[in-house]
């Protein structure tokens, strides 16, 4: 949001792994763009916890459980007669192609690369601090050392193998974070407490601050309630907002 620094706080763990995997998808683009080794080194370290993050679950499942959910929600909108459904049928059948590349998967996503020999020796080293030294992993320096094309090459083969969860996951998020009615509020002890509905499956709270104000938000919370402190970054400790602080405030179900 323009103007804007968004805080964000999910409430279950399922939109929790999603976000980190959306920070590390955005981080590897970011680096993936780079022409230098050390970029690349990024890239490869933000591939290294994308796999990671992908052996801890059945993210396959998981993905395919959160778009069938939002997709028979969003189908019932098709009966109120004020919604777009032209717009609605295009979300709807972007759902359900990605839906269809998900079942269309052989394995585990990531699986391809967790066999890799040449990733699997990075990863392995990637545990001790300093491990990918040009000493430990040679072949490593080799492909850092190689020419750009041949990285960039290798790095877009890498990540573009893993399009069908990075997309699950951007559209996901795009539509839970547009699910909620954005409100300004007011805060007067630098601390905002709110009980939530339990009958409303809540996943996100996306709390916005003024790109020039003094504070910052910490959220805490579950999918019964959650807290906003509004804090000021010190030389000590942060310290609580002792003035009236305006923000705005999305709670957001899909």
């Amino acid at each position: 949001m323009q103007g804007y620094t968004v805080y964000e706080h999910p409430l279950n763990e399922r939109i929790r792994t999603l976000l980190r995997l959306e920070h590390l998808f955005n981080q590897a683009a970011h680096f993936q763009a780079g022409k230098s080794s050390w970029d690349s080194r990024i890239f490869i370290a933000s591939l290294l916890d994308i796999l990671d993050i992908f052996s801890r679950g059945d993210l396959k499942t998981e993905l395919l459980k959160e778009l069938e959910r939002a997709t028979g929600n969003l189908r019932c909108l098709m009966d109120i007669p004020q919604v777009d459904h032209d717009k609605l049928g295009t979300i709807l059948r972007a759902m359900e192609h990605l839906i269809d590349n998900l079942h269309g998967l052989s394995t585990q996503p990531g699986q391809a690369l967790r066999d890799d020999e040449f990733i699997t020796a990075i990863r392995q080293r990637s545990s001790i601090p300093g491990g990918t030294c040009d000493f430990d992993l040679p072949g490593y320096h080799l492909w850092l050392s190689g020419p750009y094309e041949r990285r960039v090459a290798d790095q877009r083969e890498w990540i573009t193998s893993l399009d069908p969860v990075r997309q699950s996951i951007e559209l996901l998020l795009k539509m839970i974070r547009n699910s909620a009615e954005v409100k300004t509020l007011q805060c007067e002890q630098g601390s905002f407490q709110r009980q939530l509905d339990n009958n409303t499956p809540f996943q996100l709270v996306r709390v916005m601050l003024p790109t020039d104000s003094p504070y910052y938000a910490e959220i805490s919370g579950s999918r019964h309630r959650f807290t906003v402190r509004f804090l000021r970054p010190t030389a000590e400790r942060p310290q609580l907002a002792d003035t009236p602080v305006e923000f705005r405030l999305a709670c957001c179900s899909l």
